[in-house]
């Protein structure tokens, strides 16, 4: 039994967090963060936080779009943790409690929101998205709503691994995706790799995943019926193509954000297949409208997720989803500007790395 008092002492007298101070700028320092517990909210120890590309590009850009690091701001919002302490009017969690976080609170007034789309609500606070702090820091406030228990044989690291699955399986959801599907996955980072489980997970026949880095495409064929395509060295339509008797792929994943995979898309899709945008372009890509056309090919677009935790919570303590061989490096929290500058140099092999924060498990 842990001494949530004791923990929670710890966690309110270490003030530090990972401050982004601008562009190529990181510090490990003091910077409170005082938030104050409502009826309907849960103050939680920080235990693991995952590095997500999106972290990294603030670091090496200071900014990401429309949203500008214009003031030091704290980074992470893949975590997991322990609750030391429960507001009022909560009713599902209590002290001591193993929990994963969803990391963008709506205002459940607004219209996005009331028509179950609470992902686009424009008014979404999101955890490390300026000016919103992130959760590299020893602990949080968060509603009870956005917070959900961990089954005993879900691991912390594999916790913290679900908001980027929840990506994928939101993804795989969107796709409306059948049993029996042969599917592309386009980008074996963190994303792509995530979008294989969710597409194995919910009855994909086959998968071909597609890169550069043959150290991840080697993670990849690990995860189940996988076959992978270099895209350096060979042709993808192609490859789709001889792998199934030339029809061409039931669903198809873009997750690299690649504007050169965008221009070709439609080639290595099937007649009547569906393409599904999940990562993110620098710029704006353009793609064969006529080629689309031809094919009837539906598209959809994901933007983060909604409604997914829950299923992905399950899915990890039901053995249908292993995430653990995406976990390729980890740090402690005194590591932290470490682990950052060699996440922003995207060293081949390395998928997710995450920082442990120093709790007993």
């Amino acid at each position: 039994m842990r001494d949530i008092e004791a923990l929670k002492a710890k966690t309110q007298g270490d003030r530090r967090a990972l401050v982004l101070e601008g562009k190529d700028s990181l510090a490990l320092r003091d910077c409170p963060v005082d938030e104050t517990l409502g009826a309907h909210d849960v103050r939680i120890a920080i235990h693991t936080v995952g590095i997500c590309g999106s972290d990294v590009h603030y670091y090496t850009h200071g900014a990401i779009g429309p949203f500008v690091v214009r003031e030091p701001m704290i980074l992470g919002h893949e975590a997991s943790g322990i609750v030391t302490e429960i507001g009022s009017a909560v009713t599902t969690l209590q002290p001591g409690d193993r929990v994963c976080m969803e990391p963008g609170i709506p205002d459940p007034n607004g219209r996005a929101t009331r028509l179950g789309l609470y992902n686009l609500d424009p008014a979404v606070r999101f955890w490390a998205t300026p000016p919103i702090h992130g959760v590299l820091r020893p602990s949080v406030v968060h509603p009870e709503a956005f917070t959900f228990k961990l089954p005993d044989n879900v691991s912390f690291a594999a916790a913290a691994m679900v908001e980027p699955l929840a990506v994928g399986v939101h993804a795989v959801t969107k796709a409306k995706a059948a049993p029996g599907n042969v599917a592309v996955v386009i980008g074996a980072g963190p994303i792509g790799l995530v979008t294989v489980l969710a597409a194995l997970a919910g009855g994909c026949a086959h998968v071909i995943v597609s890169d550069v880095d043959d150290t991840k495409l080697e993670i990849a064929r690990k995860l189940g019926s996988v076959s992978t395509v270099n895209v350096a060295r060979e042709d993808l339509a192609e490859a789709v193509k001889a792998r199934t008797d030339g029809w061409g792929a039931d669903v198809i994943y873009e997750c690299a954000g690649s504007e050169r995979a965008i221009a070709t898309i439609f080639e290595p899709l099937c007649p009547g297949g569906v393409v599904v945008f999940v990562g993110i372009p620098l710029s704006k890509p353009s793609y064969d409208v006529s080629r689309a056309m031809l094919k009837e090919a539906r598209v959809e677009h994901v933007f983060r997720y909604a409604h997914v935790f829950p299923r992905c919570v399950a899915m990890l303590a039901s053995g249908a989803v292993d995430v653990s061989p995406l976990i390729t490096r980890r740090f402690t929290f005194d590591q932290s500007v470490e682990a950052f500058e060699l996440a922003a140099k995207a060293p081949k092999g390395e998928v997710k790395m995450q920082i442990e924060m120093g709790l007993e498990d």
